[in-house]
């Protein structure tokens, strides 16, 4: 997952495939897991709070994961590439892109910074591919106003 500067303390601000803890409870990032894949599990979980609290912590977090983003995994003026050694000042672009980068990471990072109207969380629910589906009413869970 993407995570923000402060929590990741990388180089690049851009959050490790992996992180682990060691005997101290302490994060650390081993060196084979120094490369991030931009993954939304992050953002999506900061849009939820967002939308749910309406704290601006989690606009500027999110802001802060974008930052990091643009800094370091930007390839042109067209396009992003998911990065490797994101814990050196030698952090190189790996050259590809997972397709939920755009498809969720994006589209999440869009959400929390646009206004609520658009896919509001009381009217839809996210699948896990970050695609809204419209909740509707059914019968079950009801009361019977005759009871």
């Amino acid at each position: 997952a993407v995570v923000s500067t402060q929590s990741t303390g990388t180089k690049t601000g851009l959050a490790p495939e992996i992180v682990k803890f060691d005997q101290t409870s302490r994060l650390f990032i081993s060196r084979n897991d120094e490369f991030s894949l931009l993954r939304p599990e992050t953002v999506e979980s900061l849009f939820i709070l967002w939308r749910v609290t309406k704290k601006p912590k989690y606009q500027a977090w999110a802001w802060d994961i974008f930052s990091s983003i643009e800094r370091s995994a930007k390839r042109t003026d067209t396009g992003y590439s998911s990065m490797d050694k994101i814990n050196t000042v030698k952090s190189r672009r790996k050259g590809d892109l997972e397709s939920f980068f755009l498809a969720e990471t994006l589209k999440y990072l869009y959400l929390i910074n646009g206004p609520d109207d658009i896919i509001p969380i009381k009217r839809y629910v996210f699948n896990t591919e970050a695609h809204p589906f419209p909740i509707r009413p059914t019968e079950f869970g009801r009361t019977n106003d005759n009871s």
